[in-house]
């Protein structure tokens, strides 16, 4: 798309029955809230906006029961199912905005927190693209009060946190990425307000409750005694304001849609003829003679998917068949040699230039294999186990010496165990530049130590840790950053936080 060109996006028509235009150029750089009870057409509403604009712009559907998948045969989208790993989600994203491919991110099937932490990861990809891949994006979230709560609810704090942080991202700084929000919800007292309050563009359909509805006339500029029009507006039909769509309020009924949901409205359907009390009571407790299997559940509930841990642990377990008895049995290793062999195991692995960048699972596929070849008996770590390991060997920490009772890090590695188990690498390479006095790592180190090339999470990674109060930062007079580690007189030297990321020492083993 041209700096020239203006794409105006037919929305339906409007009062006298002109044509209701939308300015895409301008929806791009200014977001989009949608608000409308059930039943109000808001789904049918964002199916017409990405249809129209289907042609004209990459998109990305959150979507939270599975209605905008039909999208995929007629416009190409491809259907992302939400079932898999976070970091699974976050390399999709990249991929996304790499290759400019439209995409539904299909949530059906999770529960709310499952649902959450999806959504975060995917949006969490596409926010921390490279620079280079910042093309124009629309990103459509339906039921955004789902990922943006204006409270607490059933889900945990830490799936509320993440999923408000992806969305305030998405609708505060996602401008300059090129991402451009559209958010639709049912309830605007349910969204939370800094989220809703970005958005310049709105079309407000049919609400029913007062708290709504003075929201709602706020946000339109009108009158308190002019927010009961809200409730006498017909199903499909919008009030319409905001730079990309008009600079008065304005009726907009949308127009029809090419595809639809595979959820339909509940309509009245006849009851058949009525049957005898007798023959009503047999029809219903008696089985007949076709029922051959049990009645299966509708949607029957999934089997628990098994957590990595456990299958690799599984896998660590399973033997194959017993070979003929050998003439001399295997050696076995003595405590400290096992205990050194897994050492070197964690030292090879940590040697390797892209070990950072890989997954924890494909990590200790790796480790389980190497203390195979070094014949390491009894019973394997577990994955974290393997992960505080490998953190604390990433850190050039001695463990045995760390845990001892009158060592300074046996209260560092008890602080570390309060953060989540992918940020107590990061948190103790950062105490132990500052119990050596090197200078604080850069951003670019620290997003390393993490397994990511953005900066930007590292400086929000920083963030959280000061949040939680394991690390004090501080800039000198010249902007250099100062990471202390509380309760101990650990500090770094200043470093340049804006610096280019260091090469990974060799390994010892080499």
């Amino acid at each position: 798309m041209s700096a020239q060109a203006k794409v105006s996006i037919d929305l339906g028509t409007r009062t006298g029955g002109d044509m209701a235009a939308l300015d895409l150029e301008e929806l791009l750089a200014t977001r989009l809230l949608v608000q409308g009870n059930s039943g109000s057409g808001k789904s049918h509403l964002l199916r017409r906006l990405l249809e129209q604009s289907a042609p004209w712009v990459q998109q990305a559907v959150i979507d939270p029961e599975g209605d905008f998948v039909s999208l995929a045969e007629r416009y190409g989208h491809v259907v992302v199912d939400a079932q898999r790993g976070e970091n699974d989600l976050q390399s999709i994203a990249a991929r996304v905005r790499q290759h400019r491919v439209s995409v539904v991110l299909n949530l059906e099937g999770l529960d709310s927190e499952q649902q959450m932490r999806a959504a975060a990861a995917f949006l969490g990809g596409l926010f921390d693209a490279e620079r280079d891949l910042w093309y124009p994006m629309l990103v459509v979230v339906d039921e955004a009060q789902l990922f943006a709560p204006a409270a607490a609810g059933e889900v945990s704090d830490e799936a509320r946190r993440v999923s408000l942080g992806a969305m305030t991202n998405l609708m505060c700084r996602g401008r300059k990425r090129g991402l451009a929000g559209v958010i639709a919800t049912q309830r605007l007292a349910k969204l939370a307000k800094n989220v809703a309050a970005e958005a310049s563009n709105f079309l407000m359909g049919r609400t029913f409750l007062d708290i709504d509805m003075a929201r709602a006339a706020d946000l339109l500029g009108m009158e308190r005694r002019q927010a009961e029009m809200f409730r006498d507006l017909q199903s499909g039909n919008f009030i319409a304001l905001g730079p990309a769509l008009s600079r008065r309020p304005l009726p907009v009924r949308i127009g029809t849609v090419e595809t639809g949901a595979r959820s339909t409205s509940p309509r009245l359907v006849p009851l058949p003829e009525p049957a005898a009390a007798e023959d009503a009571h047999d029809l219903i407790f008696t089985p007949g003679a076709e029922e051959a299997r049990p009645f299966v559940p509708r949607r029957p509930v999934a089997p628990a998917v098994p957590s990595t841990s456990d299958v690799m642990a599984q896998l660590a377990r399973s033997t194959p068949p017993a070979p003929p008895p050998a003439a001399e049995p295997a050696p076995t290793l003595s405590p400290e040699m096992r205990q050194a062999a897994i050492d070197a195991a964690l030292r090879d692995i940590l040697a390797e230039s892209e070990a950072g960048f890989r997954t924890i699972s494909v990590l200790y596929q790796d480790f389980l294999v190497r203390c195979r070849i070094r014949r390491v008996g009894g019973q394997p770590l577990s994955l974290s186990a393997f992960r505080r390991r490998l953190a604390v060997a990433h850190a050039g920490i001695d463990l045995a010496e760390a845990e001892a009772e009158d060592s300074p890090w046996n209260e560092v590695l008890g602080m570390a165990g309060a953060l989540p188990e992918d940020m107590q690498g990061v948190f103790l390479s950062l105490a132990r530049a500052a119990f050596d006095r090197r200078p604080c790592p850069s951003d670019a180190d620290v997003a390393r130590a993490y397994g990511s090339r953005s900066p930007g999470r590292a400086r929000r990674l920083l963030a959280y840790m000061e949040e939680r109060q394991v690390i004090v930062c501080r800039l000198d007079g010249r902007g250099r950053r100062i990471v202390a580690i509380p309760g101990l007189a650990w500090e770094t030297e200043p470093g340049d936080p804006n610096a280019a990321g260091t090469p990974a020492e060799p390994s010892p083993a080499d």
